[in-house]
């Protein structure tokens, strides 16, 4: 679905969303709808076969048209290589920040990155990410230190996202700038 494009999209959109809320598929549409060539930012890592059956089901529903690019952690080098004319889905930040986290890097500094690239990024970027804060406090350390620091990386994207959608039940809901006309 390249060539002419049917809505424009921001430098940065942000959508959030819980478990099977229709976030990804949300944002698939989204940047299917721009009608630029589609590139796909896969941050996760099958770490089993149930996880492996995940990643195909949603290679399987998201279809053709689009280039796959599987990077869990060094995503800064990738946005700087997006060509220009392309929309790039990053699905997921929560899975990029778990494999940090899970990693022992220096979070502070691994989003500074992010952001910075994603600010710098040639292309629209449409960000996929968890809103994990509306559950129960997790019951140990490591559960509550991602639940925080994934709260907090939500806040700074969306400080930094001119148009921030929030999935719940499949429908989009627009929490900042303003939905493009028939973009959902």
């Amino acid at each position: 679905m390249s060539g002419s494009h049917l809505f424009a999209l921001p430098p940065l959109t942000l959508v959030l969303g819980g478990a099977r809320s229709g976030k990804s598929r949300l944002a698939e549409r989204l940047v299917m709808g721009s009608g630029r060539p589609m590139f796909y930012l896969a941050t996760a890592e099958p770490w089993d076969d149930e996880m492996r059956e995940r990643i195909a089901a949603h290679r399987h529903d998201r279809g053709s048209g689009w280039q796959t690019v599987e990077e869990p952690r060094h995503l800064c080098p990738v946005l700087s290589r997006m060509p220009p004319e392309a929309c790039v889905l990053l699905d997921c930040a929560t899975l990029w920040l778990t494999n940090h986290l899970l990693a022992e890097s220096d979070l502070d500094a691994e989003i500074a990155s992010l952001l910075h690239a994603l600010g710098a990024c040639p292309a629209p970027v449409v960000v996929v990410s968890n809103e994990v804060g509306w559950s129960i406090v997790p019951e140990n350390s490591l559960a509550r230190r991602f639940r925080d620091e994934q709260g907090r990386l939500n806040q700074r994207l969306a400080a930094q996202a001119e148009l921030v959608l929030a999935a719940m039940a499949g429908l989009p809901l627009t929490l900042k700038g303003r939905l493009p006309e028939g973009a959902a």
